[in-house]
Parts: structure tokens; sequence; C-alpha cells
């Protein structure tokens, strides 16, 4: 289990493997490459060189494979949150774990 933050420095949850999951236990995104994918195939974002996940505006459009969302998990202790990072141009924060 590797634990993940968004852009912002918020945890979002993990990754085990290349399955996201929230914090809450739900798993909400599948990685291909960098990009990630909800279960419906809608990109939600990606996943940057320093780990961090972020959404980039000119992808709003694209779509990946579908899959089944896995059951849920046991929700885990929210991770403490790290330092916001300054967000590039044409980006923007990637989803709350609520939102998703």
């Amino acid at each position: 289990m590797d634990w993940t933050w968004t852009w912002s420095g918020q945890c979002f949850g993990y990754w085990m493997g290349n399955d996201l999951w929230t914090y809450s236990g739900r798993h909400v995104g599948h990685r291909a490459g960098d990009e990630i994918f909800s279960p419906t195939g809608r990109y939600l974002g990606e996943v940057m060189q320093n780990g961090r996940l972020v959404t980039n505006k000119a992808k709003a459009g694209h779509t990946g494979n579908t899959f089944k969302p896995r059951a849920a998990r046991t929700p885990r202790p929210i991770q403490a949150g790290m330092s916001a990072l300054t967000i590039y141009k044409g980006y923007q924060d990637f989803p709350h774990p609520d939102l998703l």
C-alpha cells in the first residue's frame, strides 16, 4: 500500500498496484501509465513525477478502459497532509475523495 496526496497536499488515499483507493476504502480509480480513470472510463487526473495527484484540464474529455470497482475495504486513518504545491497553468487539483 502506497499512500498518495493531491497537489494541494490533502491525503487522498492509497495505491494497491494500479488501483486507487480512497482513505474511506472505496476503489475509485485505475492507473494506465500516468493517467487515472474512473470505473466508467472517465479521466480523473494523473500522477506526476513527485507522486502527487493532479488533473490536466485539457484532458477532461479523455476516456480509458472501464472497470468494475472492487468491494469496499475497511477505512484507513487519514495520513497527515503535505505542503501544497503551486499548480501549473492548465491544471487543477485532483478531486476530493468524497466527490468521486
